[in-house]
């Protein structure tokens, strides 16, 4: 280390001025003025020093230079002492051997003055010292001053380079059209050939023009039987479109055709005169249940006259008259008189109301929910007939008359009718009592009626 500062350039120059600044006994700044320059003290705030005193110019030049030495300058309110060649001098005696130039004295400093000059309550201590040596200018570490261009891995960018290169360069020669065999004029020949033997396509199906509908004789008829060549039967001719008398006529037979399987299941003259088609239609079963046919007299327990009579709506006294009837060999009788049970009913009677803050209409409003209360009753009664007791409802009356709760505080009957009553209560609107509200209390008794 101290090969190092021996090593080390001196400044050889003329020494700088160190200024130190006391006000109130406290050290405030402490400066090296390295540019040897004037400097100034003062309220103003160009001066170098800018201290809180009116008996000084705004900029007062404490310490001038003048060609090469500095000068130190001084006027009568000031005190202090300063070390010169001579020896130590307060600052009033160097009035008599000071220079007066202007209000101000002045005296010439050596590089080895220094002192103090008290200015109010503002002390500048001064002394020469050797300028500091110049600070090299700060630069940059290397890594930092390398940039992107230093941090890249040059080699295995040139291979991915490369490997990009090769492998995209192959695949697009893969797709390129310089591989593709060039087409010549027999090519296009052949082409041309092969688009002329192309077969046609088949015509489309036109559907038969359809004809006048065919009369009710010709729609009966079968259709005409397949002829048959010596080589075999002819083709099936294709089936057209079925026309509505066509259509009227097939469902007709199919009727028929049923009717008759009916008959023969069943059976009997009395089933054959009932489907006889002389007598009544074929279809037509309201005109089988109108006519005298297939109920005859026999030996069961319903007992009509010969030809039998059909039961119908609106006669022979309807089903009351049978059952009122004796039928079959049992003996007849009464089905007894109907009597309805009714249930329990119960009644809702409201006391007295309070109120914390009285509201106009409560009395009016409670009175026109005890319908639904009662309704609340009458569905405890359903379940329980023997329920009965008293339930008591806070209610929460907002400033504006909504109600902003309402909770059972007593019940004695089951809580479903209790929270049934609140419910109600709270669905309710009363004159708004202002203020911060009012607290209501709704007693209400619930006795069974007989």
């Amino acid at each position: 280390m101290t090969a190092v500062m021996r090593a080390m350039a001196v400044n050889t120059g003329p020494k700088v001025l160190r200024i130190g600044l006391v006000h109130r006994g406290r050290i405030v700044e402490e400066r090296v003025i390295k540019q040897r320059t004037s400097v100034t003290v003062g309220q103003s705030e160009k001066a170098m020093f800018v201290v809180p005193t009116p008996n000084i110019p705004p900029q007062f030049k404490l310490f001038e230079l003048l060609g090469d030495g500095y000068y130190l300058n001084f006027l009568d309110g000031m005190t202090g002492r300063v070390a010169l060649a001579t020896g130590i001098t307060d600052i009033g005696a160097l009035r008599g051997q000071a220079k007066k130039v202007n209000n101000a004295y002045q005296v010439k400093l050596t590089e080895e003055a220094r002192g103090k000059v008290v200015i109010g309550d503002t002390t500048f201590l001064f002394q020469f010292v050797a300028p500091p040596p110049i600070q090299p200018r700060p630069q940059l570490p290397l890594a930092v001053k390398g940039g992107l261009a230093s941090q890249i891995d040059w080699s295995l960018t040139i291979i991915a380079a490369f490997s990009f290169l090769l492998h995209f360069g192959f695949v697009g020669a893969m797709y390129s059209d310089w591989m593709d065999r060039p087409v010549g004029d027999d090519s296009v020949a052949g082409l041309v050939d092969l688009m002329k033997n192309i077969p046609a396509p088949p015509a489309p199906e036109v559907p038969p023009e359809t004809t006048a509908a065919p009369t009710a004789t010709t729609a009966t008829k079968d259709p005409t039987p397949v002829k048959s060549g010596p080589s075999g039967p002819a083709a099936p001719q294709k089936a057209g479109p079925v026309s509505n008398e066509r259509a009227a006529a097939l469902s007709q037979q199919a009727d028929q055709m049923q009717m008759a399987m009916l008959a023969s299941i069943a059976g009997g003259p009395s089933t054959k005169g009932a489907l006889d088609r002389s007598e009544i239609p074929p279809v037509d079963l309201s005109g089988a249940a109108a006519s005298n046919a297939g109920v005859t007299p026999g030996a069961g327990d319903l007992k009509f006259g010969t030809g039998g009579a059909p039961v119908q709506g609106g006669k022979n006294g309807g089903l009351g008259a049978i059952a009122g009837s004796t039928t079959g060999s049992g003996t007849g009788g009464t089905a007894g008189n109907e009597r309805k049970v009714a249930g329990p009913t119960g009644d809702a009677q409201v006391g007295g109301t309070s109120a914390s803050v009285a509201i106009s209409d409560a009395d009016r409003v409670i009175a026109g929910l005890r319908p639904k209360f009662k309704a609340c009753y009458q569905t405890g009664l359903n379940s329980d007939p023997s329920l009965s007791g008293k339930v008591v409802i806070t209610a929460k009356i907002a400033p504006t008359g909504e109600v902003d709760s309402a909770n059972p505080t007593e019940n004695t009957l089951n809580p479903s009718v209790g929270a049934c009553i609140a419910r109600a209560v709270r669905n309710a609107q009363f004159a708004a009592p202002g203020g911060t509200g009012s607290t209501l209390r709704i007693p209400v008794t619930f006795v069974q009626q007989k």
